[in-house]
């Protein structure tokens, strides 16, 4: 199915069988699209071939790039390549931009074929919550959960822009995995706060998919903890009994710590062989967070699986009643949370930048299903995207999905403005999402039908992730435009006129 028909949708205004302006421009950046029929445009509305096209170059234009079959496809999209397809690689094509099509090719081959609707449907109700067949397949054909670890801790070495596009095609086919808790969480955490010693015991085991994790954090304050939506510096940690979870020193046990409190929403924590916990210490005088090192099978710990709105990111509620764990990093990094506080706002930008690749990867993919469906609907003896007001709807859905697959891309190379990118693609999930299931019809409603699990992550992500006007208030005060204004002219002269 050929994206280049939301485009085809909107332009072919007039009625059944009156043809669509020929020649229109494309976005910025993208190749032209192939030539394609529009429904109700009588054979008019066809568009240029996309001979001859350049690709966009640098890591930022080739993120989110996305093809033209749905996540139930047999595979990659064959025939020609649309406006939101990557350019073929070539001899002017940079190793870069090579590199990305390929992790693009290789994902969408092989999560077309093993992670379709009714494939994830039944990963999501195992002991585990997603495919773990599909997740060592995916570590050792493309070495997914180490992309982002460097070679020497048996990872890919790559940065955040790869990373970012494997989480588009995830983002495309809703894949039920560990991804996101797993690389986008904890691997970084490590990297930046453990010892030598720690990176060289647990990299090496995320890196070949051996060992899954989970990031514990007090309450619902995971996009307060990655610095999203508040200061990392805020009091989110809570205190033992008031809902977070206390640490204290023992020498009873080789890790030195015992951790005593809860959290809920803790993604994939009822299946993680690892979790890293965010505990208070130090009391009131030296209150601060510090992170520690918690097995799945350490005495103390109890992990409860939760019933969620999106069943494929599963949650836990994490109780531990006197658990032994060890400090994440050095022993004088107990002293100060500053460090941590560091590591958490750098974590969850990178976190941020993950989660709208995704969101963007959902957002393309429901926005093509739906342009499948208007183009093959019936009705009054005439497909219903020939109908203007269908036209209008996708139109307002096209350009919101493409100015948020802009800041998405922007913001894996630019992670300062991760925050405002993944408000905009929330968004932009939610608002396709919503259009999806209104356009669909009475099959969009229905459980059998796949129009209702991009609306189910599009409200969990925003739930966990946000909401989005928190994370556009937070960029704004980062920015500096709720600052006092500056004083007016001396001598008392009224400016307010």
């Amino acid at each position: 199915m050929d994206m280049d028909a939301v485009v085809g949708v909107v332009e072919s205004t007039g009625t059944a069988g009156a043809g669509g302006p020929a020649g229109t421009q494309e976005p910025p950046g993208a190749p032209p699209a192939a030539a394609e029929s529009v429904p109700g445009s009588g054979g008019g509305g066809s568009r240029a071939d996309g001979s001859g096209s350049g690709p966009a170059s640098g890591p930022a234009s080739d993120m989110a790039d996305c093809g033209a079959g749905g996540p139930d496809a047999d595979g990659p999209a064959e025939g020609p390549r649309t406006a939101l397809d990557p350019a073929p690689a070539g001899p002017g094509t940079d190793d870069l931009t090579a590199l990305h099509t390929a992790i693009r090719r290789t994902l969408r081959e092989l999560l077309g074929k093993r992670a379709t609707g009714p494939r994830n449907r039944e990963a999501v109700g195992t002991p585990e919550g997603y495919d773990s067949g599909l997740w060592a397949a995916l570590a050792g054909e493309l070495g997914l959960p180490g992309l982002g670890i460097a070679e020497e801790y048996g990872g890919v070495g790559c940065g955040l822009p790869e990373l970012a596009v494997a989480a588009a095609e995830t983002g495309r086919a809703l894949l039920p995995s560990p991804l996101l808790a797993t690389a986008g969480l904890v691997a970084p955490l490590i990297t930046a706060l453990g010892t030598p010693r720690q990176r060289a015991a647990l990299l090496p085991g995320i890196a070949d998919a051996s060992l899954t994790c989970a990031f514990a954090v007090p309450g619902g304050a995971l996009s307060t903890a990655l610095g999203l939506v508040a200061d990392t510096a805020a009091d989110w940690a809570g205190g033992g009994r008031a809902g977070g979870v206390q640490a204290r020193r023992t020498t009873a046990h080789p890790g030195g710590w015992l951790l005593y409190g809860e959290a809920d929403q803790v993604l994939d924590g009822h299946s993680a062989g690892l979790l890293l916990v965010a505990a208070h210490t130090g009391g009131y005088p030296r209150s601060r967070t510090l992170l520690f090192l918690v097995p799945g099978d350490a005495p103390g710990l109890t992990r409860t699986r939760r019933t969620t709105l999106d069943e494929s990111r599963p949650q836990a509620r994490v109780e531990l009643r006197d658990c032994p764990a060890g400090l994440l990093g050095a022993a004088d990094t107990a002293e100060s949370g500053s460090a941590v506080a560091a590591a958490l706002a750098a974590t969850g930008a990178r976190a941020a930048a993950l989660v709208a690749a995704e969101a963007v990867g959902a957002a393309e993919s429901a926005l093509r299903r739906t342009v499948e469906h208007v183009k093959q609907r019936q009705q009054f003896g005439r497909p219903i995207g020939s109908f203007q007001a269908v036209k209008h709807r996708l139109a307002d859905l096209y350009v919101q999905v493409r100015a948020a697959r802009a800041a998405a891309s922007w913001a894996a190379c630019h992670t300062d403005d991760a925050g405002l990118a993944l408000a905009q693609a929330l968004e932009a999930l939610r608002t396709v999402a919503s259009e999806t299931v209104q356009l669909h019809g009475g099959i969009g409603f229905t459980w059998e039908h796949d129009a209702h699990l991009f609306f189910k992550r599009a409200a969990a992500d925003e739930l966990l992730f946000g909401p989005v006007h928190r994370l556009r208030a937070h960029a704004a005060e980062r920015a500096g435009l709720f600052s006092p204004a500056d004083d007016g002219p001396s001598g008392g002269e009224d400016t307010a006129r």
